[in-house]
């Protein structure tokens, strides 16, 4: 099945991101694609994929295990609707599967990227989930780019009882070829009324396959 993917999606870099923290250490890889014709063009149909993983260095048998993440998105991208689009997601945690439906937007140019979606899980009680991701990458000389990133992610529960919880990840560096570097800082707040927050900042490199 992924080879069918990969096989039918636009040949485009796929980048890879190692960020190590004072707290944790993750790997990364993000990327979205439009799908080929039977022309060979890219077609209306946009595949997002992201699979991720973090290890928190204070790991024990029974606490603060390893964190994965997988996500899969479809959606149809007709130029009439100006980068909006239905989009259907399915999500792998730790915890299980969630299937989610919603509306995405989508804008990508060469020096920035807006990707963010609003979807529903279509199980019974369902998180409201909010994604944005922001890409800036500007030239600075003619080999050497900005590289700037912020990428936020938001979960309200429709069940009152269910806990309240938001992702916030800056990058800032620099960008040269295929390769970038800097500066990394995740935030994240979980609760209801009182909530806990977590810090993770430290350095970051990525590399477009």
């Amino acid at each position: 099945m992924v080879m069918f993917l990969l096989r039918n999606i636009a040949i485009a870099q796929i980048p890879v991101e190692v960020f190590a923290g004072h707290k944790k250490a993750s790997v990364d890889i993000m990327f979205f694609k439009f799908f080929k014709n039977k022309a060979g063009q890219p077609s209306k149909f946009l595949f997002f994929n992201r699979n991720r993983a973090s290890i928190d260095y204070a790991i024990t048998q029974t606490t603060n295990l390893p964190q994965f993440g997988f996500t899969e998105a479809f959606s149809y991208n007709h130029p009439k609707l100006k980068g909006f689009a239905p989009v259907a997601v399915v999500q792998i945690l730790n915890r299980g599967i969630s299937p989610k439906a919603g509306i995405q937007f989508a804008k990508i140019t060469k020096n920035y990227t807006i990707f963010s979606w609003a979807v529903s899980e279509t199980l019974s009680k369902p998180n409201i989930d909010f994604f944005f991701l922001g890409r800036y990458t500007p030239k600075l000389t003619d080999k050497l780019n900005l590289f700037s990133q912020i990428e936020l992610i938001n979960s309200f529960p429709s069940n009152q009882q269910n806990i309240l919880a938001f992702t916030q990840r800056f990058r800032l560096g620099l960008k040269i070829k295929e390769f970038q570097f800097g500066a990394g800082l995740d935030l994240t707040q979980q609760g209801k009324g009182v909530f806990i927050k977590n810090e993770n900042f430290g350095a970051f490199t990525r590399y477009e396959f």
